[in-house]
This record gives C-alpha cells, sequence and structure tokens, in this order.
C-alpha cells in the first residue's frame, strides 16, 4: 500500500501537471531553473560536508556523510535530460545513498547540452573516474550511480571503461535510467497519463540537443543498443507509473541474456526517481536502503 505522504505528494504533481502545459515549445533555462528549484524542497537525511574539486579538470563536489570514512566510493551522475542539473540539484539524493552505502559521493558537474552536446558528459564522467583510480581509489570500491539520465550515462560510461580496458567498478545502480534516446518503448506513450514527472514530448525535444550528429542507436548514448557483455552487477530502480519503465525492463532483460548479474525493481505506483523525495515519503528512505545494501554486498 502506498504511504500517505506518497499519496499527497502525488496530488501535489498531478495539480502542478493539470496547471501546466505539456509539450510545446521548450526553454532550456526554464528547465535548469525548475530543477533546481524542486530540488530545495528535499533535504538530506543526516548530517554532511561538501568539498568542492577538480576531478581530473571536471567540477566536481566531494559529500562525506557523518561518521563514515574513507573506503567505498560512489561516483554519481545527476540526471536532467542532458540539458539540465548539477550538484546543487543532485546532492542531497547523492548524499543519501551514500550514507545508506557507507560511502564518500563524488558528484560530478559533467557539462550539459546544448552547450556542450555528445561525448561531453560521457568525456568528463571518463575522466573524474580516472582521476579517482589515479587518486589511490581502487577500481573495486568505486560504485557508479546515475539518477535518469544520468542512469544512462552511468550505463554508458561502463561501456567506455570495458571498450577501453579500465579497471571496473564494483558494481553501478541506475535509478530510473534513460537508455533509448530513440525513445521507442511502449511506455514512452501507455504510462503518458499517469507521469506526473516527464512530458515525453519535451523529453524528445531534449534528445537532439545532446545527439547532436550523433546516431540516437549508438551504444553509448543509448545503452540499450549495446553489447552489454562483461558488465558489473547492475541495480536498476524504476517505478511503475513513468514512461521510462521500458528502457528500464529492456536494458535488465538484454543484460541479463549477456551474462550480466542484474538486479530489476519496478516499485509499484512510483514515479519518475521518487528517491529524491526520501526525506519526505517512506518509499524513498526505502528505496535508497535497498541500494545501500546492494552496494554492501558488492
Amino acid at each position: 500500500m502506498l504511504s500517505w505522504q506518497f499519496r499527497l505528494l502525488r496530488l501535489y504533481f498531478r495539480a502542478q501537471r493539470f496547471f501546466s502545459r505539456p509539450g510545446g515549445e521548450i526553454s532550456v533555462l526554464k528547465e535548469r531553473e525548475e530543477l533546481e528549484a524542486l530540488a530545495k524542497s528535499f533535504k538530506p537525511l543526516g548530517k554532511i560536508a561538501c568539498t568542492p574539486v577538480s576531478a581530473g579538470g571536471v567540477p566536481a563536489e566531494w559529500i562525506l556523510p557523518a561518521g563514515i570514512a574513507a573506503g567505498r566510493v560512489v561516483l554519481y551522475l545527476h540526471g536532467g535530460s542532458y540539458i539540465a542539473g548539477s550538484v546543487n540539484s543532485h546532492r542531497a539524493l547523492a548524499a543519501n545513498i551514500a550514507a545508506a552505502a557507507g560511502a564518500r559521493a563524488l558528484v560530478v558537474d559533467y557539462r550539459l547540452a546544448p552547450e556542450h552536446p555528445y561525448p561531453a558528459a560521457l568525456e568528463d564522467a571518463l575522466s573524474a573516474y580516472r582521476w579517482l583510480l589515479a587518486n589511490d581509489n581502487p577500481a573495486d570500491k568505486i560504485y557508479i550511480a546515475g539518477d535518469s539520465a544520468g542512469g544512462g550515462l552511468a550505463a554508458a560510461l561502463l561501456l567506455a571503461l570495458r571498450d577501453a580496458g579500465d579497471p571496473s567498478p564494483a558494481a553501478a545502480v541506475c535509478l530510473s535510467p534513460l537508455t533509448d534516446m530513440a525513445f521507442t518503448g511502449d511506455s514512452i506513450k501507455s504510462k503518458a497519463k499517469v507521469d506526473l514527472i516527464l512530458d515525453g514530448g519535451k523529453e524528445i525535444q531534449f534528445a537532439p540537443m545532446y545527439l547532436g550528429d550523433t546516431d540516437p542507436l549508438a551504444p553509448l548514448v543509448s545503452p540499450l543498443y549495446a553489447d552489454l557483455r562483461g558488465l558489473p552487477p547492475l541495480l536498476i530502480q524504476v517505478g511503475s507509473d513513468e514512461i521510462l519503465l521500458s528502457d528500464s525492463t529492456r536494458l535488465a532483460e538484454k543484460a541479463r541474456a549477456a551474462g550480466v548479474d542484474v538486479t530489476l525493481e519496478v516499485w509499484e505506483g512510483m514515479q519518475h526517481v521518487w528517491h529524491f523525495t526520501a526525506s519526505l515519503i517512506p518509499e524513498g528512505r526505502d528505496a535508497i536502503r535497498r541500494i545501500g545494501e546492494f552496494i554492501l554486498a558488492n
């Protein structure tokens, strides 16, 4: 049964959707401002210390939850359709995941489209990972995590590392990942009326800003179409009421067929990246607890 807190929050999002105009003309600046404003509503579950850092030339931030010693590292890649999002918008989410995993988090402020289309975001993620390795963080203590576009970027990073012969991280966590930039999944249409967070019409308009001249079926922008053999263990969490549901279920199916150790969790009734709401709803805290258990087991 869904918590009363989540049902109340869903009513709020439903009202917002009712009074907004899905689709139509988009503004990148407005999208960025709205994501930053929304993120201010959600707080870390505990005390954290934050330290800006240049991770191989990429702006980033170390987040250290109270009581955590150096050891495991979560390299976090934020969502935002590749055109929005930042350390600021995802600080609380990354901190909560790190705390659950008994780890530090390094949140990467990768370059955004349309100013910096593909492969800028992937190059920045690669630079940050290699910087971690060069600074005495062994690969078997590094965990890649990301949400939405960041979840797709996390999968792309795994592929790029494998193909380049870099040491593989211990595991990866993809939250409501965007894995198909061609938007061919059934849920794009079948979940359009119940997804109160993402607007499929907008997502389809954002995609060319990131892709540039790149084929939307290219594996490093759409990991769904990649050869997934040799990837580390994956945890994929997705809500049943989101347009990217198919991106998760198809990725999990293809990864299993390739011999990858995959855990797919479809959370009934949940919206896109509900983990954001951990400071307000128990379902968010429960999902983050599961992420912590997965990381600790790998």
